[in-house]
């Protein structure tokens, strides 16, 4: 190195280990040096800034000293203590401060900043000069225009120190809008930003970073130390608040959670509670639907409200072990829910519940299958006694006897009895409707469905009405007095067949079939106006109307002569008539059904059926 380079370096050393000194004493409340030679060589200096780096006070020393041997004493005494610290001075003694050796002075401070700023620097390993240099390449890596590989070229253009200011506040300068080739005004932006807002001392000046063709190794490392224990410390106190914070939010997010699971665990007993309260207190009305809504109500709740506490009852579970996990973690007291909101506490809840639930289902079907009793019972009472009453009546009808006067004021009688029963099968109708809404299919306690009983009650008034008109019929018989027995019969029972629908009466087809079948026929003309003249007469083509006829037709036209003229006619002279014959002498299709039927056929064997018209006529008029 040139004497200029050396004598360069050797001030800038002695400004930058002169302001380093200071940054010491004036914290500790002694005035600044001013030169290294002057203001060391008592010793009085030298021990306070050891009593400061040490920490430790160093006994009585020679405050004021005027004599050499009083320096000696004060020097002395502040090199034993750097000594004991472990500190290796090499060439350098009391007198060479005493006598102001300036290089050895340097070399002295050198080695108090390395034991007392560098040497506790460490990075990945590394330590002192290697381990800030480390340091600060990691810090600066991301910074395209700064390669810092040394304490003395890497940072003469402000860059690096910006990037180092940047990485740690980027709040403090906008890095990306420093014009790069301002190498002066960098420089003098960081070690403004430094001083004024990191607290870090301007140990250096602008020129000996920016105007030093190499600048001094030991004023920047003295500097840059700097910057590592500032941001070292901020980094420190930065994690101890990023600790206490992250204690706080954990703190927070427990008891968060815990106010959570007891306001969810309250309101799911609260909910288990009023649904049990609800069931305890509900009443059956007695009917099927009633009993139907409450089960499908009790069913649908299962597949609803049931399975959303469900889900809720899993959820306050998990949540209670994530609070118990992350006390846990961090070695905290678990967390006891208060009395009644522990999860034994729930599961007790819920046990009461599930046996709630059975009673429930059991007094729903209990109830179900009351109401299903209760409705076979009763339709088989209703079926049941009308069976009876239908009995009663098909019993009166069948005893009538005596004068068909009385008999026909006691079928009469029995008739009235008809829309009281009528109205008694409504009730089994409803009744039975009343099972088919609640399913009833099986009873028991009868074998009458309502179509039977429909079924019977309309034979009884078939019977009662045919049991009518027989009576009627047969006081009209009585009354003709100038008919054979014979003949009646067989008016009568020509009537009765084509009564097709049973009601005492014949239409004017009928009626006109009748005669047909009885061998009377007339002309469309005629028939016509003997109809019109018995519906005149009577309303009615009524029994007594058919008779009252026959009687005037047998006693003005016909004979039993004249039928056998007829039916010979009919049969061509022969003994027989078929079927063929009736046919092509036009007589009505039920006319020739009727005589087919009553009409003894032939024994000659003919291919054709044979009826013995003559025999029919000697039985008939006999």
């Amino acid at each position: 190195m040139s004497d200029s380079l050396e004598t360069r370096s050797r001030d800038v050393q002695e400004r930058t280990f002169c302001k380093w000194l200071n940054t010491k004493l004036e914290l500790n409340g002694y005035p600044p040096m001013t030169s290294l030679v002057r203001d060391l060589s008592d010793g009085v200096r030298l021990i306070q800034l050891m009593e400061i780096m040490g920490d430790v006070s160093l006994g009585r020393y020679n405050k004021a000293p005027r004599m050499r041997v009083q320096k000696a004493e004060n020097v002395n005494k502040a090199l034993e203590f750097i000594t004991s610290r472990g500190v290796k001075l090499t060439n350098i003694g009391p007198e060479d401060i005493i006598d102001g050796n300036l290089k050895l002075i340097l070399g002295m401070i050198w080695t108090l900043i390395l034991r007392f700023t560098i040497a506790d620097i460490s990075e990945e390993g590394l330590s002192a000069k290697e381990g800030l240099l480390l340091w600060c390449q990691r810090k600066t890596e991301p910074y395209k225009e700064v390669n810092v590989e040394d304490f003395s070229t890497s940072w003469s253009d402000g860059l690096a120190l910006c990037a180092l200011i940047h990485c740690h506040r980027p709040d403090l300068l906008d890095y990306e809008r420093l014009d790069k080739s301002d190498r002066h005004g960098n420089t003098r932006l960081a070690f403004m930003i430094a001083a004024e807002h990191l607290g870090i001392p301007q140990l250096l000046e602008v020129e000996d970073l920016c105007d030093s063709a190499r600048p001094d190794e030991r004023s920047v490392m003295t500097y840059i130390a700097s910057f590592f224990h500032a941001f070292s410390s901020m980094d420190q106190a930065e994690t101890v608040s990023r600790r206490v914070v992250k204690f706080a939010e954990l703190m927070q997010s427990v008891w968060v959670s815990r106010n959570d699971y007891e306001r969810r665990v309250r309101l799911l007993l609260s909910a288990l509670t009023d649904i049990q309260t609800n069931w305890a207190g509900s009443e059956f009305s007695g009917t099927y639907s009633d009993a139907k809504q409450q089960s499908a109500d009790f069913t649908a709740y299962k597949h609803t409200r049931k399975r959303t506490w469900v889900v809720e009852k899993q959820d306050v579970a998990t949540l209670f072990g994530n609070v118990q996990t992350k006390l846990r973690t961090y070695g905290l007291r678990e967390y006891v829910p208060p009395p009644g909101l522990t999860l034994g506490d729930l599961d007790n809840a819920w046990s009461s519940l599930l046996a709630s639930e059975a009673r429930r289902s059991r007094a729903i079907n209990a109830q179900i299958r009351q109401i299903k009793e209760r409705l076979r019972k009763s339709f088989a009472d209703l079926a049941n006694n009308f069976e009876k009453r239908l009995q009663t009546i098909s019993s009166a009808l069948t005893a009538l006897e005596g004068p068909l006067e009385v008999q026909q004021q006691g079928v009469q009688e029995i008739q009235t009895r008809i829309p009281a029963v009528s109205e008694a099968l409504r009730e089994v109708v409803a009744a039975e409707a009343e099972c088919k809404a609640a399913n009833v299919e099986e009873n028991d306690y009868t074998v009458f469905t309502c179509q039977d009983l429909e079924f019977e009650l309309e034979l009884v008034v078939q019977s009662i009405a045919k049991k009518i008109a027989f009576i009627d019929n047969q006081i009209v018989s009585r009354n003709m007095s100038n008919l054979t027995p014979a003949q009646l019969e067989q008016f009568e029972s020509t009537f009765r067949y084509f009564d097709k629908d049973e009601t005492n009466t014949l239409n004017q087809s009928e009626m006109t079939a009748a005669l047909a079948s009885l061998g009377i026929v007339y002309s469309d003309e005629d028939m016509n106006f003997i109809y019109d003249q018995l519906l005149q007469d009577y309303g009615a083509i009524s029994f007594e109307a058919f008779i009252n006829l026959l009687v005037d037709i047998t006693e003005d036209q016909t004979s039993p002569e004249q039928l056998r003229e007829a039916f010979r006619g009919i049969a061509a002279d022969k003994p027989f008539v078929t079927e063929l014959d009736l046919r092509l002498h036009h007589l009505p299709a039920p006319s020739i059904e009727y005589l087919s039927e009553v009409m003894p056929r032939a024994q000659n064997g003919a291919g054709d059926a044979e009826y013995d018209y003559e025999r029919w006529l000697d039985d008939v008029f006999a």
